[in-house]
């Protein structure tokens, strides 16, 4: 027996449940399919749980845009919805005279994404708000914030439902592929297969996203990006947080580099670090800790030995390798790909959980704009 929606969400996380959200707030009857037992699993839940200003990204692109669009909806979901959530601010640190260019260049970026509130403090200016720290000059985003990721994903989905979406657990989808009617998923759900038919589907799924896209045989394989996996552990602080402010190296490549966050409870952790993979794997190798402490003393040289504890690790899902450059959102419509009903959505790592709510809009959009072919 074929179920008949109109739009399939594949993927529970934090970008698939706003996606499910504007899809049934638009009045589409919308099934969400997510692999697992319990939503937010794997990206959206091994992260730093910040709201990103829209500082590092360049001018024009998608995570410049929807990050800074998504950062103002998500406090406002937030507010209005009840997610608990806090707009700390972030010290962006040069610990030496040869970084001071590096934060010049990353205020500019600032200005041209639309984030005008940075203000440049000197070294003395810093440790008056945060006695433990040392650099010689910092940027502080007010904009910055942190947030109850669980939390925001139990909201969007509470609504989503509210709107008449409905979310299957368990349920892995297989194949995708277009028929004459629209598209057709199959799904291994508690020992079967069941069909699907959609007019519209969204692979919102992560790293499955392009293995995903790859089943579906209608879509030109050379026009699909290659997946890879970016390792980032992160480390607790024993007792609590000297800071009351996230504070940020610099950027390296690949990432932000070894940063201090906050929980909402201000407990502090580090992290992530940027370690290649071939595989996802989430286990912290505690011998990275040397490399942490290092990075973090030239912050915090107060950082005490056998501090630091393994907490957690996430794997960022990366559209370009090790020494390629850092990549944009993808959006893949019918226009870049010719199956209609089709919305793919690829590379969607860090700010992905600030943007959530500004790319749900843009693939609500997507989907209104791309109505099935029908034979």
């Amino acid at each position: 027996m074929t179920l008949q929606t109109q739009a399939v969400v594949i993927g529970a996380g934090v970008v698939g449940l706003a996606c499910a959200r504007a899809l049934a707030r638009s009045g589409k009857e919308v099934i969400v399919l997510e692999r697992n037992s319990a939503f937010g699993q794997e990206t959206s839940s091994r992260n730093s749980e910040v709201i990103h200003a829209g500082i590092y990204y360049p001018p024009g692109s998608r995570k410049a845009q929807w990050c800074v669009n998504g950062r103002q909806r998500l406090y406002a979901f937030c507010e209005a919805y009840g997610v608990e959530f806090r707009r700390c601010g972030k010290l962006i640190v040069a610990t030496s005279i040869e970084q001071i260019q590096g934060l010049e260049q990353i205020q500019s970026r600032a200005v041209a994404n639309g984030v005008n509130d940075l203000v440049w403090l000197s070294a003395q200016e810093a440790k008056a708000l945060e006695p433990q720290l040392e650099c010689v000059a910092a940027l502080f985003s007010p904009s910055t914030g942190i947030v109850d990721s669980h939390g925001l994903m139990l909201a969007l989905l509470g609504d989503a439902e509210r709107h008449g979406a409905v979310l299957a657990y368990n349920s892995k989808v297989q194949t995708m592929q277009t028929t004459p009617n629209g598209m057709e998923i199959t799904v291994a759900c508690d020992g079967r297969i069941e069909v699907l038919q959609a007019n519209a589907v969204v692979n919102a799924a992560g790293h499955q996203a392009i293995p995903l896209a790859n089943t579906c045989e209608a879509l030109a394989k050379d026009n699909l990006p290659k997946a890879y996996l970016a390792k980032g552990n992160y480390f607790s602080l024993a007792g609590r947080s000297p800071f009351s402010r996230l504070i940020y190296p610099v950027p390296e490549p690949g990432g932000l580099g070894v940063h201090l966050t906050l929980d909402l409870g201000m407990q502090a952790r580090f992290g992530p670090d940027v370690e290649w993979v071939d595989v996802e794997d989430y286990v912290v190798n505690p011998q990275r800790a040397d490399v942490f402490y290092e990075a973090i003393r030239r912050y915090w040289p107060g950082l005490q030995d056998n501090a630091l504890m393994p907490a957690y690790a996430g794997i960022r899902p990366k559209i370009t390798p090790q020494q390629g450059p850092d990549a944009d959102f993808l959006l893949h419509t019918s226009q870049h790909h010719g199956v209609q009903g089709l919305v793919n959505l690829f590379g969607i790592e860090s700010p992905g959980l600030t943007a959530s709510l500004a790319i749900a809009e843009e693939v609500a959009i997507a989907v209104i704009a791309d109505p099935p072919a029908r034979g």
